[in-house]
């Protein structure tokens, strides 16, 4: 490694984002894999953070990670094909544990491509569990036959919302609420927009979107109170977000949602979203990376 430099990202400038995104490319093509490793993401201000590996000034490796409750750490990696299993992804995690450790993390948790052999094989040598498994789903068409029979009120929350807010997904999520308290002040950035559903005077459920590009958002924490589930509301809020979005002319609008959840894929797609990649997450203890 002595040829190699590992660095903190510090400059974000559209040139070095860009010369990431083509590390990214690269892999996706040479791996034929679904990679996506959340350029989007990487600010200065309320980003993620990064290390980089470069030699002779080119980015062959990238580690990024980021947390939303100050306690799971998420990771994304990627390594140049050409420079694979020379202990480049070895060299960066040290540098991002160390970093984890300071800022007190107790987990990891790494997104890999269902279709990257390489990030498989990589995964396995670090003796993570399979935590859980997500289809990523853009929207590719918008239903007009998409009705609206509850008449909801859909508006963004206040700070009044805040404790429905709570209650409605850690009951829907099944995470306690001193949880969710947390991971819901922890993503309240500015970019990122939670909106409540009324039914009448009554909220019954709610939707977040992360504008994370002036036309892209991500449609996330979605979700409706178990009381309030399997009337239809789920599929009125979906359709009045797609809406909005769209008319604020949002070309790429995308969610995630967990594989083995088939009544939330049939919502999806019946509003017009389709499945554009697989992704399983696997979750190791921090203090056991140490073994990297």
């Amino acid at each position: 490694m002595n040829d190699y430099q590992i660095v903190k990202m510090m400059d974000f400038s559209a040139h070095q984002i860009e010369r990431i995104r083509m590390l990214e490319q690269l892999c996706k093509n040479v791996d034929k894999s679904s990679l996506r490793v959340g350029v989007e993401s990487l600010k200065a201000v309320g980003g993620d953070h990064a290390f980089l590996c470069l030699y002779g000034g080119q980015i062959i490796g990238f580690v990024s990670w980021y947390t939303s409750d100050e306690i799971e750490a998420n990771i994304n990696a990627m390594v140049h094909p050409d420079y694979r299993s020379q202990g480049i992804f070895r060299e960066l995690m040290k540098r991002v544990i160390a970093e984890l450790q300071r800022h007190g993390m107790q987990t990891c948790r790494f997104r890999i491509p269902a279709n990257s052999q390489p990030g498989m094989a990589c995964i396995q040598h670090l003796e993570a569990d399979l935590s859980s498994s997500e289809f990523t789903m853009n929207l590719t068409r918008f239903p007009t036959d998409l009705t609206h029979p509850f008449g909801l009120a859909v508006r963004s929350a206040e700070a009044r919302d805040f404790e429905f807010m709570v209650q409605c997904s850690s009951q829907a999520f099944g995470d306690s609420e001193s949880w969710t308290r947390n991971y819901l002040l922890h993503t309240s950035d500015p970019e990122r927009v939670t909106y409540i559903a009324w039914d009448n005077l009554s909220p019954v459920g709610m939707i977040r979107v992360n504008h994370i590009s002036t036309d892209t958002a991500v449609i996330h924490d979605f979700c409706v109170l178990p009381l309030c589930q399997g009337k239809g509301y789920g599929r009125e809020i979906l359709a009045c977000i797609v809406s909005m979005l769209l008319a604020k002319n949002c070309t790429q609008i995308r969610l995630s949602v967990v594989t083995d959840n088939r009544r939330a894929l049939n919502l999806y797609q019946s509003a017009g979203f389709e499945i554009s990649a697989e992704s399983h997450y696997y979750v190791v203890p921090v203090v056991n990376l140490s073994k990297v």
